[in-house]
């Protein structure tokens, strides 16, 4: 068996009830907005094809889908690797069915959080040239936080601990801020930011609506800079689940 739709609905509702993912992937993210996004002074500012408040709203749901895939994808490495792949022997669901379940909960997770963090910036004026805009940001927000379902299942495998989803969840905040997600950097800050995972994920993310301009500083950058920035820490991510994998093995 490869899907149950019971696993699948107990696993959601579990999340529901999980207050640390509701506080970092919902809350969060909703909360950042409102503050540096829909309440600032410059948030009817035009921002390439949007205002500032939609490039805001986009970088916060950004932020959310990453927590969300981290966490969740993390949390379930760690369960196998804590022998929860033997009860799981148990039943007629096989190891790959419990990890695409746990994928489409994160994936799930992650369209909640996008589509709350949207509805307030609907609610909020946040504004794009078009819908094709908003339909396309979503899209990219999506499909490009698999690549941080990567990096919490690499995580989770490779510390085999309860602690390991927190770490992954922190590292997550932490990349935000180092990656031009939060707020706009210029200089050696945007530099160093270059390098770092959520930065090219982030400026994909924005793309529809900055199409490469930089909001600090002035110019615009190419997108093949975003593009090698997340193809390199995707590969970067699967190495370390490869790690993962192999240490887990290893331990039994």
């Amino acid at each position: 068996m490869l899907f149950t739709t019971t696993f699948f609905r107990v696993e959601v509702l579990r999340q529901f009830r999980n207050p640390y993912t509701l506080a970092f992937t919902l809350a969060m993210p909703v909360a950042m907005y409102l503050l540096f996004g829909a309440n600032a002074e410059y948030a009817s500012a035009s921002a390439g094809n949007g205002n500032v408040a939609f490039y805001v709203m986009a970088s916060m749901a950004a932020f959310g889908t990453a927590t969300a895939m981290t966490s969740l994808c993390a949390l379930a490495a760690s369960e196998v690797g804590q022998g929860w792949g033997r009860q799981i022997a148990l039943t007629p669901l096989s190891i790959t069915g419990y990890a695409v379940v746990k994928l489409a909960v994160a994936l799930a997770f992650s369209a909640f959080s996008t589509a709350i963090v949207f509805a307030v910036g609907v609610l909020t004026g946040a504004r794009a040239d078009s819908l094709w805009s908003w339909l396309v940001v979503a899209g990219i927000i999506l499909a490009g936080g698999l690549m941080f379902g990567l990096f919490g299942l690499g995580v989770g495998l490779a510390f085999n601990s309860d602690s390991a989803a927190s770490l992954a969840s922190i590292s997550i905040t932490l990349f935000g801020f180092v990656g031009n997600l939060f707020m706009p950097l210029s200089g050696a800050m945007l530099d160093v930011a270059r390098f770092t995972p959520m930065y090219g994920y982030g400026a994909l993310v924005r793309w529809p609506i900055t199409e490469g301009a930089l909001v600090m500083g002035g110019g615009s950058e190419p997108l093949w800079v975003a593009l090698a920035n997340f193809a390199v820490w995707t590969l970067l991510f699967g190495l370390l689940v490869r790690y993962g994998v192999l240490r887990s093995r290893r331990r039994r």
